[in-house]
């Protein structure tokens, strides 16, 4: 959960309302970030399991562009298709480095035929923004709305409820990873139905001077509370969601975190880092780890088949849910990686077992649930 940035943290407009409902706030990012409240990691992933939570997600980045050929230029820097992406959609997409690694992973909206808004990682915007501005066509205009933007998450099995309470007709919900231009309270806004929990779930787009009032107004119902950032990764581990900094990064390929599928390179199209892709070995791949006991691996431990190094983990808590410790890591080529192997991963001067299973570890979450 942490991204190393160095200079002044960064307040995003709701910081004083953590503070008052007794937030541990935490460096994350550059940004100074409520790592829990007074219930505690714990009661809020439960809370989302079961109920509804908001969340602050006002740290991350969020870009426009636009212009004649914007959606064919974005279709040659990102590594999914954009040409093929209907209007009203969200998609994963990544953004490579020439030897193909991921600069960033990252969901694009596409407005209208040539107007996308593009949703990217806190602690890599200053990268992304570089690399799209240096790719980018002179026709195609770029633009940094992160610090006038907003964006909160409503996360949880009720937040349809919510919404519907706001004046919503459920039907007219968006779809899944879809989206919609709209009002809450008044308030102009984008609301997708997208997450990071593997709940039902919607993040909301806002004019960052209008943060305070749609927060104040979501917290208002009985049955939503505020989570934090430890919740946010306990819940996305538990749906092996990968985490910038974690799973992805400069040293990794989309292919070696499992996005081959994906990326559909076998249909030939080009773009950034593609060339790298397709000639490239693949020297590592992810996998999912159920293990004994309750005991967490810490990120960075090594992981031991027939006890020789065979990885890294990358990411590693107790699943609140399940009741028992789960971790994701890289195996290295030459070993194997299929589900079922055992595995033990070095906890101090310990090792713990462990067995290779297949995503998510909780199998149980509504994100697609038909409204």
């Amino acid at each position: 959960m942490s991204e190393v940035n160095e200079g002044p943290l960064k307040s995003t407009p709701i910081e004083k309302q953590h503070v008052a409902l007794g937030a541990r706030m935490v460096p994350f990012a550059g940004w100074n970030m409520p790592v829990q409240y007074s219930e505690g990691i714990l009661a809020e992933h439960k809370h989302t399991r079961t109920k509804v939570s908001l969340f602050d997600i006002c740290h991350m980045g969020e870009f426009r562009v636009s212009g004649k050929g914007s959606a064919e230029a974005l279709d040659k820097i990102l590594a999914r298709e954009v040409l093929n992406q209907k209007p009203g959609t969200c998609r994963y997409n990544f953004l490579l480095t020439e030897s193909g690694t991921v600069m960033d992973d990252l969901i694009v909206y596409r407005i209208s035929e040539e107007e996308f808004f593009i949703v990217v990682n806190a602690g890599t915007r200053d990268g992304d923004a570089a690399r799209f501005r240096e790719l980018l066509p002179s026709s195609s205009v770029f633009t940094d709305e992160s610090d006038i933007t907003a964006k909160l998450d409503l996360q949880g099995p009720e937040s349809a409820d919510v919404l519907e309470a706001l004046g919503f007709k459920k039907e007219s919900l968006p779809g899944y990873f879809s989206f919609i231009s709209t009002s809450i309270k008044s308030i102009p806004c984008i609301l997708s139905r997208t997450g990071y929990t593997g709940e039902l779930g919607f993040e909301i787009y806002v004019a960052a001077d209008k943060a305070v009032e749609l927060w104040d107004s979501l917290l208002s119902f009985e049955n939503v509370k505020p989570a934090g950032l430890g919740a946010r990764d306990t819940l996305r581990l538990e749906m092996g969601y990968a985490l910038y900094g974690h799973e992805l990064n400069l040293q990794t390929t989309p292919v070696e975190a499992g996005f081959a599928t994906l990326l559909k390179l076998e249909n030939g199209r080009e773009f950034a880092g593609s060339a790298s892709l397709r000639s490239g070995k693949q020297s590592k791949t992810l996998v999912a780890i159920e293990l004994e006991g309750r005991r967490a691996a810490r990120e960075g431990s090594s992981v031991l088949i027939d006890g020789r190094k065979a990885g890294y983990v990358t990411s590693g808590t107790f699943s609140p849910s399940l009741e028992k410790a789960v971790a994701m890591a890289y195996i290295d080529a030459g070993f194997s990686s299929a589900e079922g192997s055992s595995l033990s991963l070095e906890a101090g001067k310990a090792t713990i077992g462990g067995i290779i299973v297949a995503l998510p570890f909780y199998k149980r979450g509504t994100a697609r649930k038909k409204l």
